[in-house]
Protein backbone atom coordinates (compact mmCIF):
# COMPACT_ATOMS: atom_id res chain seq x y z
CA UNK A 1 0.00 0.00 0.00
CA UNK A 2 1.54 3.26 -0.89
CA UNK A 3 0.56 6.28 1.10
CA UNK A 4 1.59 9.72 0.62
CA UNK A 5 0.73 13.23 1.67
CA UNK A 6 -0.24 16.46 -0.35
CA UNK A 7 -0.66 20.09 0.52
CA UNK A 8 -2.43 22.23 -1.43
CA UNK A 9 -4.46 26.07 -1.21
CA UNK A 10 -7.78 24.13 -1.18
CA UNK A 11 -9.36 21.20 -1.13
CA UNK A 12 -9.99 20.89 -5.03
CA UNK A 13 -6.54 21.80 -5.77
CA UNK A 14 -5.28 18.86 -3.05
CA UNK A 15 -8.13 16.05 -4.79
CA UNK A 16 -6.51 17.29 -8.30
CA UNK A 17 -2.99 16.66 -7.27
CA UNK A 18 -3.97 12.92 -5.52
CA UNK A 19 -5.72 11.81 -9.07
CA UNK A 20 -2.83 12.80 -11.19
CA UNK A 21 -0.66 10.91 -9.13
CA UNK A 22 -2.04 8.53 -7.77
CA UNK A 23 -4.93 7.87 -10.14
CA UNK A 24 -8.80 8.01 -9.41
CA UNK A 25 -8.46 4.39 -7.28
CA UNK A 26 -6.64 6.60 -4.24
CA UNK A 27 -8.31 6.34 -1.49
CA UNK A 28 -8.44 9.85 1.14
CA UNK A 29 -7.53 8.64 4.89
CA UNK A 30 -6.87 11.52 6.32
CA UNK A 31 -7.32 15.31 6.08
CA UNK A 32 -6.51 18.72 8.39
CA UNK A 33 -6.41 22.15 7.53
CA UNK A 34 -2.62 23.95 7.86
CA UNK A 35 -1.59 27.31 7.70
CA UNK A 36 -2.05 28.18 3.84
CA UNK A 37 -4.05 25.06 2.68
CA UNK A 38 -5.36 22.13 3.41
CA UNK A 39 -3.15 18.68 4.23
CA UNK A 40 -4.62 15.50 2.81
CA UNK A 41 -3.41 11.95 3.50
CA UNK A 42 -4.13 9.59 0.08
CA UNK A 43 -3.44 5.76 -0.32
CA UNK A 44 -3.25 3.90 -2.90
CA UNK A 45 -4.57 -0.12 -2.92
CA UNK A 46 -6.24 0.64 -0.10
CA UNK A 47 -7.91 -2.63 1.71
CA UNK A 48 -11.10 -1.93 3.05
CA UNK A 49 -11.85 -4.07 6.27
CA UNK A 50 -14.37 -7.22 6.09
CA UNK A 51 -16.96 -5.07 7.56
CA UNK A 52 -16.81 -2.25 5.30
CA UNK A 53 -16.85 -4.23 2.01
CA UNK A 54 -15.73 -2.11 -1.56
CA UNK A 55 -18.54 -1.16 -3.44
CA UNK A 56 -18.69 1.95 -5.56
CA UNK A 57 -19.61 4.54 -2.64
CA UNK A 58 -17.67 2.90 0.19
CA UNK A 59 -15.23 5.94 0.19
CA UNK A 60 -17.55 8.69 -0.18
CA UNK A 61 -20.22 7.30 2.85
CA UNK A 62 -17.14 6.80 5.29
CA UNK A 63 -16.62 10.03 5.36
CA UNK A 64 -20.13 11.08 5.32
CA UNK A 65 -20.57 8.84 8.22
CA UNK A 66 -17.75 10.27 10.17
CA UNK A 67 -18.84 14.00 9.00
CA UNK A 68 -21.82 12.96 10.64
CA UNK A 69 -20.51 11.36 14.07
CA UNK A 70 -18.54 14.99 14.21
CA UNK A 71 -21.38 17.33 13.57
CA UNK A 72 -24.13 15.41 15.88
CA UNK A 73 -20.94 15.26 18.53
CA UNK A 74 -20.35 19.17 18.36
CA UNK A 75 -24.10 19.87 18.58
CA UNK A 76 -23.77 17.86 21.84
CA UNK A 77 -20.98 19.93 23.31
CA UNK A 78 -22.38 23.22 22.19
CA UNK A 79 -26.28 22.43 23.67
CA UNK A 80 -24.22 21.76 27.29
CA UNK A 81 -23.05 25.01 27.16
CA UNK A 82 -26.69 26.81 27.80
CA UNK A 83 -29.13 28.31 25.90
CA UNK A 84 -27.18 31.45 25.69
CA UNK A 85 -24.75 30.12 23.38
CA UNK A 86 -27.90 29.40 20.90
CA UNK A 87 -26.64 32.23 18.14
CA UNK A 88 -23.02 30.94 17.78
CA UNK A 89 -24.05 27.49 17.69
CA UNK A 90 -26.53 28.48 14.95
CA UNK A 91 -23.62 30.75 13.33
CA UNK A 92 -21.35 27.44 13.43
CA UNK A 93 -23.78 24.86 11.86
CA UNK A 94 -25.31 27.65 9.11
CA UNK A 95 -24.65 26.33 5.54
CA UNK A 96 -23.63 22.87 6.24
CA UNK A 97 -24.76 20.27 3.72
CA UNK A 98 -25.54 17.80 6.75
CA UNK A 99 -27.13 18.87 9.61
CA UNK A 100 -28.43 16.66 12.83
CA UNK A 101 -31.68 18.28 11.77
CA UNK A 102 -31.57 16.60 7.97
CA UNK A 103 -28.93 13.65 8.06
CA UNK A 104 -27.92 12.08 4.51
CA UNK A 105 -26.90 9.00 6.93
CA UNK A 106 -28.67 7.84 9.99
CA UNK A 107 -26.58 8.75 13.06
CA UNK A 108 -25.67 6.40 15.43
CA UNK A 109 -25.18 8.67 18.15
CA UNK A 110 -28.64 10.34 19.73
CA UNK A 111 -28.16 14.01 21.40
CA UNK A 112 -28.12 13.72 24.95
CA UNK A 113 -31.49 16.10 26.83
CA UNK A 114 -30.56 19.43 26.79
CA UNK A 115 -29.94 20.25 30.80
CA UNK A 116 -31.27 23.12 32.63
CA UNK A 117 -29.31 26.53 31.17
CA UNK A 118 -27.42 27.07 33.61
CA UNK A 119 -24.07 30.46 33.56
CA UNK A 120 -21.60 29.40 31.05
CA UNK A 121 -18.10 30.66 31.39
CA UNK A 122 -16.16 32.97 28.67
CA UNK A 123 -16.30 30.93 25.72
CA UNK A 124 -12.84 30.58 23.97
CA UNK A 125 -13.70 31.97 20.25
CA UNK A 126 -10.91 30.24 19.17
CA UNK A 127 -12.62 26.69 19.80
CA UNK A 128 -15.51 27.40 17.55
CA UNK A 129 -13.16 28.81 14.73
CA UNK A 130 -11.16 25.26 14.82
CA UNK A 131 -13.99 23.70 14.80
CA UNK A 132 -16.22 25.25 11.87
CA UNK A 133 -12.43 24.97 10.03
CA UNK A 134 -12.64 21.78 10.16
CA UNK A 135 -16.14 20.76 9.16
CA UNK A 136 -15.81 23.52 6.55
CA UNK A 137 -12.90 21.30 5.54
CA UNK A 138 -14.95 17.80 5.59
CA UNK A 139 -17.89 19.25 3.77
CA UNK A 140 -15.58 20.84 0.90
CA UNK A 141 -13.67 17.25 0.76
CA UNK A 142 -17.19 15.57 0.24
CA UNK A 143 -18.50 17.90 -2.11
CA UNK A 144 -15.52 17.25 -4.47
CA UNK A 145 -15.24 13.35 -3.98
CA UNK A 146 -19.71 13.78 -4.56
CA UNK A 147 -18.73 15.19 -7.89
CA UNK A 148 -15.90 13.43 -8.70
CA UNK A 149 -18.35 10.11 -8.19
CA UNK A 150 -21.70 11.12 -9.74
CA UNK A 151 -19.56 12.49 -13.18
CA UNK A 152 -17.84 9.20 -13.13
CA UNK A 153 -21.17 7.15 -12.67
CA UNK A 154 -22.90 9.15 -15.31
CA UNK A 155 -19.97 8.59 -17.85
CA UNK A 156 -20.45 4.86 -17.21
CA UNK A 157 -24.77 4.64 -16.98
CA UNK A 158 -25.91 7.23 -19.78
CA UNK A 159 -22.87 8.00 -22.31
CA UNK A 160 -25.70 9.76 -24.44
CA UNK A 161 -26.63 12.42 -21.41
CA UNK A 162 -22.72 12.86 -20.58
CA UNK A 163 -22.24 14.36 -23.84
CA UNK A 164 -24.84 16.49 -23.50
CA UNK A 165 -23.39 17.54 -20.51
CA UNK A 166 -20.03 18.09 -22.40
CA UNK A 167 -21.84 20.38 -24.78
CA UNK A 168 -23.53 22.38 -22.64
CA UNK A 169 -20.61 23.12 -20.77
CA UNK A 170 -18.67 23.72 -24.07
CA UNK A 171 -21.43 26.77 -24.29
CA UNK A 172 -20.41 28.38 -20.64
CA UNK A 173 -23.85 27.20 -19.35
CA UNK A 174 -23.55 26.75 -15.46
CA UNK A 175 -24.17 23.86 -13.74
CA UNK A 176 -27.48 24.06 -12.30
CA UNK A 177 -28.74 25.60 -15.25
CA UNK A 178 -27.32 22.38 -16.99
CA UNK A 179 -29.26 20.06 -15.24
CA UNK A 180 -32.68 21.27 -15.36
CA UNK A 181 -32.28 21.57 -18.97
CA UNK A 182 -31.24 17.93 -19.17
CA UNK A 183 -33.96 17.20 -16.95
CA UNK A 184 -36.64 18.36 -19.61
CA UNK A 185 -35.10 16.30 -22.44
CA UNK A 186 -34.71 12.91 -20.33
CA UNK A 187 -37.26 11.20 -22.05
CA UNK A 188 -35.46 11.36 -25.56
CA UNK A 189 -33.26 8.93 -26.92
CA UNK A 190 -32.29 9.99 -30.00
CA UNK A 191 -29.71 12.48 -29.53
CA UNK A 192 -29.83 15.33 -32.38
CA UNK A 193 -33.74 15.57 -30.95
CA UNK A 194 -32.93 15.78 -28.03
CA UNK A 195 -30.36 18.48 -28.45
CA UNK A 196 -32.42 20.40 -30.43
CA UNK A 197 -35.14 19.99 -27.84
CA UNK A 198 -32.34 21.30 -25.47
CA UNK A 199 -31.88 24.73 -26.71
CA UNK A 200 -35.07 24.97 -27.51
CA UNK A 201 -36.17 25.17 -23.65
CA UNK A 202 -32.75 27.01 -23.27
CA UNK A 203 -34.21 29.81 -25.73
CA UNK A 204 -38.02 29.54 -24.20
CA UNK A 205 -35.96 30.46 -20.46
CA UNK A 206 -34.18 33.76 -21.56
CA UNK A 207 -36.52 36.46 -21.26
CA UNK A 208 -37.23 39.67 -23.16
CA UNK A 209 -39.34 42.91 -22.07
CA UNK A 210 -42.61 42.93 -23.95
CA UNK A 211 -42.22 46.49 -24.86
CA UNK A 212 -39.19 47.83 -26.19
CA UNK A 213 -37.53 50.43 -23.26
CA UNK A 214 -37.37 53.14 -25.73
CA UNK A 215 -41.11 52.69 -26.58
CA UNK A 216 -42.15 52.85 -23.12
CA UNK A 217 -40.39 56.05 -22.30
CA UNK A 218 -39.90 57.19 -18.85
CA UNK A 219 -36.15 57.56 -16.78
CA UNK A 220 -33.92 54.99 -17.49
CA UNK A 221 -30.44 54.65 -16.46
CA UNK A 222 -27.35 52.81 -17.02
CA UNK A 223 -25.76 50.81 -14.07
CA UNK A 224 -22.90 48.10 -13.37
CA UNK A 225 -18.93 48.20 -13.19
CA UNK A 226 -16.46 49.94 -15.36
CA UNK A 227 -15.54 48.45 -18.47
CA UNK A 228 -19.25 47.17 -19.47
CA UNK A 229 -19.76 49.71 -21.75
CA UNK A 230 -22.44 52.03 -20.64
CA UNK A 231 -21.52 55.33 -21.61
CA UNK A 232 -21.28 53.85 -25.63
CA UNK A 233 -24.45 52.02 -25.05
CA UNK A 234 -26.25 54.88 -23.81
CA UNK A 235 -25.24 57.05 -26.80
CA UNK A 236 -26.54 54.23 -29.01
CA UNK A 237 -29.89 54.37 -27.36
CA UNK A 238 -29.66 57.78 -27.59
CA UNK A 239 -29.17 58.04 -31.60
CA UNK A 240 -31.60 55.12 -32.12
CA UNK A 241 -34.02 57.42 -30.41
CA UNK A 242 -33.56 60.86 -32.25
CA UNK A 243 -33.26 59.03 -35.67
CA UNK A 244 -37.09 57.88 -35.00
CA UNK A 245 -38.80 60.52 -32.88
CA UNK A 246 -36.59 63.30 -33.20
CA UNK A 247 -34.89 65.07 -30.49
CA UNK A 248 -37.14 67.26 -28.96
CA UNK A 249 -38.64 64.74 -26.19
CA UNK A 250 -35.11 62.99 -24.88
CA UNK A 251 -32.67 64.80 -22.30
CA UNK A 252 -29.54 63.02 -21.06
CA UNK A 253 -28.51 62.82 -17.51
CA UNK A 254 -24.78 61.80 -16.39
CA UNK A 255 -24.08 60.65 -12.61
CA UNK A 256 -20.62 60.40 -13.58
CA UNK A 257 -18.29 62.70 -11.68
CA UNK A 258 -15.51 60.35 -10.75
CA UNK A 259 -14.18 59.32 -14.64
CA UNK A 260 -11.64 61.85 -16.60
CA UNK A 261 -13.59 63.04 -19.08
CA UNK A 262 -17.02 61.27 -18.75
CA UNK A 263 -19.08 64.76 -19.11
CA UNK A 264 -16.85 65.92 -21.72
CA UNK A 265 -17.84 62.67 -23.78
CA UNK A 266 -21.21 62.98 -22.95
CA UNK A 267 -21.63 66.48 -24.24
CA UNK A 268 -20.40 65.81 -27.29
CA UNK A 269 -23.06 63.55 -27.78
CA UNK A 270 -25.56 66.26 -27.04
CA UNK A 271 -24.60 68.38 -29.60
CA UNK A 272 -24.38 66.14 -31.79
CA UNK A 273 -27.76 64.97 -31.27
CA UNK A 274 -29.00 68.19 -30.44
CA UNK A 275 -29.89 67.09 -26.76
CA UNK A 276 -29.96 68.50 -23.83
CA UNK A 277 -27.39 67.61 -21.32
CA UNK A 278 -27.21 67.79 -17.57
CA UNK A 279 -25.22 66.86 -15.09
CA UNK A 280 -25.39 65.68 -11.45
CA UNK A 281 -23.34 67.75 -9.13
CA UNK A 282 -22.11 65.97 -5.94
CA UNK A 283 -24.26 66.36 -3.63
CA UNK A 284 -26.64 67.91 -5.32
CA UNK A 285 -30.43 65.10 -5.40
CA UNK A 286 -31.11 63.09 -8.29
CA UNK A 287 -35.12 64.37 -8.14
CA UNK A 288 -34.19 67.87 -8.50
CA UNK A 289 -32.09 67.26 -11.43
CA UNK A 290 -34.88 65.98 -12.66
CA UNK A 291 -37.67 67.82 -12.11
CA UNK A 292 -36.82 70.44 -15.24
CA UNK A 293 -36.72 67.29 -17.29
CA UNK A 294 -40.40 66.07 -16.54
CA UNK A 295 -41.88 66.95 -20.06
CA UNK A 296 -39.26 64.41 -21.63
CA UNK A 297 -40.80 61.38 -22.71
CA UNK A 298 -36.99 59.98 -22.40
CA UNK A 299 -34.65 60.64 -20.41
CA UNK A 300 -30.94 58.65 -20.26
CA UNK A 301 -29.10 58.72 -17.20
CA UNK A 302 -25.12 57.72 -17.16
CA UNK A 303 -23.71 56.35 -13.93
CA UNK A 304 -20.00 56.10 -12.40
CA UNK A 305 -18.82 52.48 -12.62
CA UNK A 306 -17.63 52.06 -8.89
CA UNK A 307 -16.34 49.63 -7.15
CA UNK A 308 -18.66 47.75 -4.79
CA UNK A 309 -16.99 48.63 -1.54
CA UNK A 310 -17.19 52.85 -2.68
CA UNK A 311 -19.26 54.28 -0.21
CA UNK A 312 -20.36 56.48 -3.30
CA UNK A 313 -22.01 53.40 -4.79
CA UNK A 314 -24.21 53.52 -2.11
CA UNK A 315 -25.52 56.97 -2.48
CA UNK A 316 -25.72 56.32 -6.05
CA UNK A 317 -27.70 53.20 -5.82
CA UNK A 318 -30.11 54.92 -3.08
CA UNK A 319 -30.67 58.01 -5.53
CA UNK A 320 -31.67 55.49 -8.49
CA UNK A 321 -33.99 53.66 -5.90
CA UNK A 322 -35.55 56.63 -4.54
CA UNK A 323 -39.45 56.92 -4.19
CA UNK A 324 -40.28 60.24 -6.58
CA UNK A 325 -37.72 58.73 -9.07
CA UNK A 326 -39.12 56.29 -10.97
CA UNK A 327 -36.13 55.02 -13.10
CA UNK A 328 -36.04 51.74 -14.76
CA UNK A 329 -32.68 50.54 -14.63
CA UNK A 330 -30.89 48.34 -16.90
CA UNK A 331 -27.69 46.07 -15.67
CA UNK A 332 -25.04 46.54 -18.49
CA UNK A 333 -22.86 43.34 -18.93
CA UNK A 334 -19.86 42.93 -21.35
CA UNK A 335 -20.24 39.37 -22.34
CA UNK A 336 -16.36 39.33 -22.40
CA UNK A 337 -16.26 39.49 -18.53
CA UNK A 338 -15.69 36.19 -16.47
CA UNK A 339 -18.38 34.79 -14.57
CA UNK A 340 -17.39 35.89 -11.15
CA UNK A 341 -17.15 39.53 -12.48
CA UNK A 342 -20.81 39.43 -13.70
CA UNK A 343 -22.13 37.47 -10.35
CA UNK A 344 -20.39 40.44 -8.53
CA UNK A 345 -21.63 43.02 -10.35
CA UNK A 346 -25.16 41.42 -10.03
CA UNK A 347 -25.09 41.11 -6.31
CA UNK A 348 -23.76 45.09 -6.20
CA UNK A 349 -26.17 46.80 -8.55
CA UNK A 350 -29.46 44.27 -7.71
CA UNK A 351 -29.85 47.06 -4.67
CA UNK A 352 -31.23 49.30 -6.75
CA UNK A 353 -33.93 47.38 -8.25
CA UNK A 354 -33.18 45.95 -11.81
CA UNK A 355 -35.39 45.84 -15.06
CA UNK A 356 -32.99 43.70 -16.90
CA UNK A 357 -30.07 43.59 -18.19
CA UNK A 358 -28.21 44.53 -21.17
CA UNK A 359 -25.69 42.36 -22.89
CA UNK A 360 -22.79 44.39 -24.98
CA UNK A 361 -19.77 43.61 -26.51
CA UNK A 362 -21.10 40.36 -28.38
CA UNK A 363 -18.72 40.84 -30.97
CA UNK A 364 -15.59 40.35 -29.20
CA UNK A 365 -17.21 37.48 -26.35
CA UNK A 366 -16.18 33.94 -26.26
CA UNK A 367 -18.76 32.42 -24.51
CA UNK A 368 -22.25 33.54 -24.19
CA UNK A 369 -23.22 30.57 -21.78
CA UNK A 370 -22.26 32.69 -18.32
CA UNK A 371 -24.11 35.97 -19.12
CA UNK A 372 -27.01 33.93 -20.17
CA UNK A 373 -27.06 31.86 -16.90
CA UNK A 374 -26.59 34.92 -14.68
CA UNK A 375 -30.10 36.22 -16.52
CA UNK A 376 -31.92 33.31 -16.82
CA UNK A 377 -31.77 32.41 -12.72
CA UNK A 378 -31.96 36.20 -11.36
CA UNK A 379 -34.99 36.55 -14.11
CA UNK A 380 -33.19 39.45 -15.74
CA UNK A 381 -35.31 40.14 -19.19
CA UNK A 382 -32.63 41.15 -21.48
CA UNK A 383 -33.24 44.58 -23.31
CA UNK A 384 -31.00 45.41 -25.65
CA UNK A 385 -27.62 43.71 -27.85
CA UNK A 386 -24.51 45.36 -28.81
CA UNK A 387 -21.82 43.88 -31.14
CA UNK A 388 -19.72 46.81 -32.32
CA UNK A 389 -18.62 50.20 -31.91
CA UNK A 390 -21.04 51.78 -34.94
CA UNK A 391 -23.88 54.37 -33.44
CA UNK A 392 -26.59 53.42 -32.97
CA UNK A 393 -26.16 50.42 -36.08
CA UNK A 394 -24.81 47.96 -33.51
CA UNK A 395 -27.76 48.38 -30.87
CA UNK A 396 -30.19 45.55 -31.49
CA UNK A 397 -33.49 43.72 -30.43
CA UNK A 398 -32.72 40.84 -28.39
CA UNK A 399 -34.15 37.23 -30.26
CA UNK A 400 -34.54 34.83 -28.12
CA UNK A 401 -33.68 31.85 -30.52
CA UNK A 402 -30.80 34.00 -32.28
CA UNK A 403 -29.13 34.33 -29.03
CA UNK A 404 -28.76 30.87 -28.29
CA UNK A 405 -27.63 30.28 -32.19
CA UNK A 406 -25.09 32.84 -31.36
CA UNK A 407 -24.24 31.02 -28.12
CA UNK A 408 -24.09 27.88 -29.62
CA UNK A 409 -21.60 29.22 -32.60
CA UNK A 410 -19.30 30.92 -30.47
CA UNK A 411 -18.87 27.49 -28.08
CA UNK A 412 -15.24 26.40 -27.13
CA UNK A 413 -13.83 24.19 -29.56
CA UNK A 414 -12.45 21.54 -26.95
CA UNK A 415 -14.59 19.76 -24.57
CA UNK A 416 -13.67 20.61 -20.53
CA UNK A 417 -11.27 18.38 -18.88
CA UNK A 418 -12.32 15.63 -16.50
CA UNK A 419 -11.29 17.53 -13.53
CA UNK A 420 -13.83 20.40 -15.13
CA UNK A 421 -16.71 18.40 -14.98
CA UNK A 422 -16.35 16.50 -11.64
CA UNK A 423 -15.65 19.93 -9.97
CA UNK A 424 -19.20 21.44 -12.37
CA UNK A 425 -21.22 18.51 -10.69
CA UNK A 426 -19.82 19.29 -7.02
CA UNK A 427 -21.51 22.72 -7.61
CA UNK A 428 -24.84 21.37 -8.53
CA UNK A 429 -25.09 19.71 -5.54
CA UNK A 430 -24.87 23.27 -3.22
CA UNK A 431 -26.65 25.33 -5.69
CA UNK A 432 -30.68 25.64 -5.62
CA UNK A 433 -32.39 24.48 -9.24
CA UNK A 434 -32.73 27.50 -11.47
CA UNK A 435 -36.29 28.36 -12.85
CA UNK A 436 -36.96 26.47 -15.74
CA UNK A 437 -39.84 28.07 -18.11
Amino acid sequence: MQVKRFFAADMRQAMKLIRDELGADAAIIGNRRIAGGVELTAALDYKLSALAPRVPNAELEEELRKTQSKIVSAQAELSLRGEGDGDVNRQLFAGLPLTAAEPLIEPTLEEPPRPAPVAAPGIDRRVFDSMRSELNGLRELLEVQLGSLAWNQLQGAKPAQANLWRRLQRIGLSGPLSRDLLAQVAEIEEPRQAWRMLLAHLARMITTPEIEPLEEGGVIAMVGPAGMGKTTTLAKLAARYVLKYGAQHIALVSMDSFRIGAQEQLKTLGRILNVPVTHVAPGQSLGQTLEPLVRKRVVLIDTAGLQASDPALRLQLESLAGRGIKARNYLVMATTSQKQVLQAAYLSYKRCGLAGCILTKLDETACLGEVLSLAISNDLPVAYLTDGPRIPDDLHLPRRHQLVSRAVSVQMQEDPSEEAMADMFADIYTSPPERVG
